[in-house]
């Protein structure tokens, strides 16, 4: 009797001791996919931080495009304003010429 008493505390150690071991095998693959989950969400948020900044940029670009077409539609005009004057000038000048 005593060596059967043996055994099945052996035995109930031995199924305590796996129950441990399964429960520890278990929390680590838990721990495992929370860190996963946290490293893709990690990945996303610096992706999502990644193409914010890819929009700021463009829109900064854009921005930069419509001052710079602005700013050559601005000379353009300039420039057609003074050769509507140096053609007045001439024409002036033509009839003075044409005066005396």
């Amino acid at each position: 009797m005593g060596t059967l008493r043996q055994f099945s505390e052996k035995d109930k150690n031995y199924f305590a001791y796996q129950a441990r071991q399964n429960y520890l095998r278990q929390q680590m693959s838990v721990y495992s996919e929370l860190d996963e989950t946290r490293q893709a969400k990690n990945n996303a948020l610096h992706q999502l931080d990644l193409v914010s900044a890819e929009r700021d940029a463009l829109a900064m670009r854009e921005q930069a495009a419509q001052a710079e077409k602005a700013t050559a539609r601005a000379e353009k005009e300039a420039a057609q304003a003074e050769k509507e004057a140096a053609i007045a000038e001439v024409e002036r000048l033509k009839a003075l010429l044409a005066q005396k």
